[in-house]
């Protein structure tokens, strides 16, 4: 079993990784590989042929494969990144090798001065949450459905209802109309919908598809092919609130009921993992607890638009060629985030003062979710348990991943804790 060498490795071609290698090829990374283990690089946006793409990128609306068409091309300009489809990858190791199983090569190992991994997400499915009932065909997550439907060329169902408002399971539900499918009803578990308000609009009130909140799926019916759903009302707790059941009659169930990071190489090595997002825990270089192995996009957390997934590729691949050029060096001085209240989870964990490898003070990009809607608030920075900054919010959804940079003049020291919280004050 021979080796071959690279400067860097990515792990995954769809956005943050076309993004990711962009970047470093050019910051003077010369031997980039990219391994993808679909038939095509460009990732999930392959199967998203609706529009909404790029509006923050490039300043313009387009469809997922055409976004992902532009990094490929990016890409393509040159002749040191290689990308190799058909390639999955078995494990990696702390000193950057590379397994990998290919469909031209057979099992394989590269070994890279660095590592980037930007595997993406998982769907949860029925049985992550364990759904009573029958267990008959016509059950589905709604990016499979998706895919099935896109790409495959499959008609998924006549009459459907989605479990979930998440932004797939919005689109689905449009996109199921307009191939000729009665959807009757999207169901959220929450008080209020997991998707973009854009979604809501243009994917269920343009087509009058009733969207039932605080409402899940009670049971299953079916034999061979799914035949009704029991949907039923929850109260504050949780628990199903008596004499809301609703019977619906349906072929088909698709589930939009939450992504999961995809980590599995990254938790074999022991790499520290977020406990709330389910990504690895990193620094602003995107540079996880193993130095030379950096995370981007969903396999790091959850993102809403596939625009700031890429602009975390670029940050990663740019970190990822200091690392390589042995220009990423990090101050001793470290701050640790830490959410306050109101707030789910922030990113970085670990911030580095100091200058960078240009000489820059640095200042830093703080990514977070809220826990609930909020309205005419106020974000609020503390470091050390003094207020930093004070932003005003006229709303803050969980839906929406929040972006708010800290300059390097607004730190009050260089060590400690910086913390944000969501204030009604």
């Amino acid at each position: 079993m021979q080796t071959s060498n690279y400067d860097l490795i990515i792990i995954g071609g769809g956005s943050a990784g076309l993004a990711a290698a962009v970047s470093a090829a050019e910051n003077g990374v010369e031997k980039i590989l990219i391994l993808e283990k679909e038939d095509y690089a460009g990732g999930i946006l392959l199967q998203c042929i609706h529009n909404g793409f790029g509006l923050h990128r490039f300043k313009e609306e387009l469809t997922g494969p055409e976004y992902a068409a532009r990094f490929v091309a990016q890409a393509q300009k040159f002749p040191g990144i290689e990308i190799k489809i058909r390639s999955m990858v078995l494990k990696i190791t702390p000193e950057k090798e590379v397994h990998y199983s290919s469909e031209a090569e057979g099992y394989c190992v590269a070994k890279g001065k660095a590592v980037i991994c930007a595997t993406g997400c998982s769907e949860r499915t029925r049985g992550a949450i364990q759904i009573p009932g029958d267990r008959p065909t016509g059950v589905m997550t709604a990016g499979l459905a998706q895919r099935y439907l896109n790409i495959d060329g499959y008609f998924v169902g006549k009459r459907v209802f989605i479990l979930g408002s998440g932004d797939i399971g919005l689109i689905m539900a449009r996109r199921m109309t307009l191939e000729g499918s009665k959807v009757l009803g999207v169901a959220e578990l929450m008080p209020y919908s997991n998707g973009l308000t854009r979604n809501i609009v243009q994917c269920l009130n343009d087509f009058n598809i009733p969207l039932y909140l605080s409402h899940t799926v009670k049971q299953i019916i079916g034999k061979e092919r799914l035949e009704k759903i029991i949907l039923a009302q929850v109260d504050e707790k949780f628990q199903f609130v008596p004499g809301t059941d609703r019977e619906f009659e349906v072929d088909t169930l698709l589930l939009s009921v939450g992504l999961i990071p995809s980590n599995p190489l990254l938790t074999e090595i022991g790499v520290r993992i977020h406990p709330k997002t389910g990504g690895p825990l990193v620094d602003e270089n995107m540079q996880t607890s193993i130095p030379g192995i950096f995370s981007c996009g969903n396999s790091l957390h959850v993102h809403d638009l596939v625009d700031f997934v890429s602009m975390e590729g670029e940050t990663a691949g740019l970190a990822a060629a200091r690392y390589i050029q042995g220009k990423l060096e990090n101050s001793a001085d470290v701050i640790q985030t830490q959410p306050g209240a109101g707030v789910g989870y922030l990113l970085p964990e670990t911030l580095h003062p100091g200058k960078d490898a240009d000489g820059n003070e640095k200042d830093f990009v703080l990514k977070f979710r809220v826990q609930k809607p909020f309205q005419n608030v106020s974000l609020v920075v503390t470091q050390n348990g003094e207020v930093l900054k004070i932003v005003k919010k006229p709303f803050l959804i969980p839906a929406e991943m929040e972006n708010l940079t800290i300059r390097a003049s607004e730190l009050l020291s260089k060590t400690g804790v910086l913390s944000v919280e969501v204030s009604n004050e």
